[in-house]
């Protein structure tokens, strides 16, 4: 009697939402997000130093490196920035989804991110712009980290992965846009105003991410006072939280818990480190992030190196835009055939896994291939098909990081993900291929030992297949009491939601 009471005082979802609404809206947000990675690395916003011929005739430099008169290690060293506080923020935010509404969590990352991103083009230093770009990273974490969970919840349940292949397909199309975008903002006005156009789209969605009412995560249950609901009278929503808080059930007294502030984030601690041994212990999660680390470990190469060993094997005098021209049509094509293909197949941990371990396999063997013929037709031929088969490993990876664990750890476990294959694959991996081709002088031999690693992963991902593994995504968790559970059955998908 009481749950049912409960039960139907619960709000319902807000007014604003629709699936295809939030999915459209997080799609925009990926797309600035990587719009202004390729900006940063464009030549119209990067730019390049000022240099002197012997004979003393000097060439006006442009861009950041122009401006602030940077080397190439401190050009570096911004990327670098961006990257530490992604890396370091992230965990930061999947710990902190357990306790405040992730939906506000997105919003206040998206508010660092504009104010950084507007900082970079007011920087007036070497430090000022490093700073501002580490702040952009730890921005960019809190979406990175909650966002594909958001939409794993409100895919129709056979599209799932086709949702998901259609959201990281904006990581080719973003980077892709914005070397065309600093490139023309650079040319006609001027390199600081591109992170301000960027700080200006991204505003409204910061700003939104505080003024409407907030979605409610599936494994969380939170109220206005920020803490995880553990009994009955928590899981109220917001709409509801004051009845709630001063009715009969009430159990403890937030003045109580403000005296404990110490103790609570040592508690946050303690659950964070709990989280983690369940993810290490987790034989599904740990194979998918190790056939993850090799993939990347080559795409992370393959993009840094590429052009420059196109270059030197095919004598490519374009070499930039062919190898960048590949990448954006296999990248896009690939990332939404892969979804599609194991919502096909029956969305299944273990489809995922043949899915992954088969179209790595043979885009490894169609890659590798390429890289043996001399004719620069065969290699542009081969390799455009090995890397459409690579890249429709990008729905199916994140499938299995989002379904193995309980629907509470799902931010912590792309946290996670998204750290280690950038500590141990795409970081790496460039210094030691330069190390590689230092000692053997031949970038097409250096290309084909990259290439074999792709068959590192593919085994990796071979190996989950035969592990027991159980989709999580509907296990009630210790976030979420019975009544929660009851009110997430309400369909997410219905176009037609009431007003609150």
């Amino acid at each position: 009697m009481i749950r049912d009471s409960i039960s139907s005082t619960l709000a319902p979802q807000p007014s604003w939402f629709t699936a295809k609404r939030l999915l459209a809206i997080f799609c925009i947000i990926n797309l600035l997000n990587y719009v202004d990675r390729g900006a940063i690395a464009s030549n119209g916003v990067n730019g390049k130093r000022s240099e002197c011929t012997k004979s003393g005739t000097c060439s006006s430099g442009s861009g950041i490196q122009g401006d602030f008169d940077l080397n190439n290690f401190q050009d570096g060293v911004i990327s670098s920035a961006f990257m530490v506080g992604l890396l370091l923020a992230s965990p930061i935010f999947a710990s902190l989804a357990k306790s405040v509404n992730p939906f506000r969590l997105i919003g206040i990352g998206l508010t660092v991110w504009t104010f950084a991103t507007a900082g970079c083009g007011l920087s007036i230093n070497f430090w000022s712009i490093t700073i501002c770009r580490m702040m952009v990273g730890v921005g960019e974490a809190s979406f990175i980290s909650l966002a594909a969970p958001f939409i794993d919840d409100s895919a129709p349940v056979d599209q799932k992965t086709a949702w998901l292949g259609i959201f990281y397909m904006c990581i080719p199309t973003g980077i892709a846009v914005g070397y065309v975008y600093g490139g023309l903002v650079g040319s006609l006005l001027n390199w600081r105003w591109a992170f301000g156009i960027e700080a200006l789209l991204m505003l409204p969605f910061a700003i939104l991410g505080f003024l409407i009412k907030p979605l409610q995560l599936k494994g969380f249950s939170h109220t206005g006072s920020k803490r995880p609901s553990t009994s009955v009278q928590t899981s109220c929503t917001e709409a509801v939280a004051s009845p709630c808080q001063d009715g009969p059930f009430q159990t403890r007294n937030d003045s109580m818990d403000d005296s404990k502030s110490a103790p609570g984030i040592l508690n946050q601690f303690t659950r964070f480190w709990m989280d983690m041994k369940v993810l290490l212990l987790d034989k599904v999660y740990v194979v998918n992030i190790l056939g993850y680390i090799a993939y990347n470990f080559v795409i992370g190469a393959y993009s840094y190196w590429g052009p420059k060993a196109g270059y030197y094997i095919y004598h490519m005098n374009n070499a930039d835009l062919m190898f960048g021209g590949i990448t954006i049509i296999c990248g896009i094509f690939g990332t939404l055939a892969g979804g599609f293909i194991l919502d096909r197949m029956t969305n299944t941990i273990s489809n995922a896994f043949k899915l992954l371990s088969v179209a790595t396999f043979f885009g490894a063997i169609f890659c590798f291939a390429a890289f043996c013929f001399k004719s620069l037709y065969a290699f542009i031929a081969l390799f455009a098909i090995g890397e459409l088969l690579v890249f429709a490993t990008q729905a199916p990876v994140n499938y299995v990081c989002l379904h193995c664990v309980k629907p509470s750890m799902r931010p912590l476990s792309m946290a996670m993900s998204t750290v280690s294959i950038h500590i141990f694959g795409d970081v790496p991996s460039s210094p030691l291929v330069g190390v590689l081709q230092d000692h053997i002088n031949n970038w097409r031999v250096t290309a084909l030992i990259l290439t074999s690693v792709l068959f590192l992963a593919s085994g990796i991902w071979f190996i989950g297949i035969f592990l027991h593994s159980v989709d999580r995504f509907n296990e009630e968790n210790e976030l979420q009491v019975s009544v929660t559970d009851r009110s997430n059955t309400i369909p997410l998908l219905g176009e037609t939601t009431q007003s609150l």
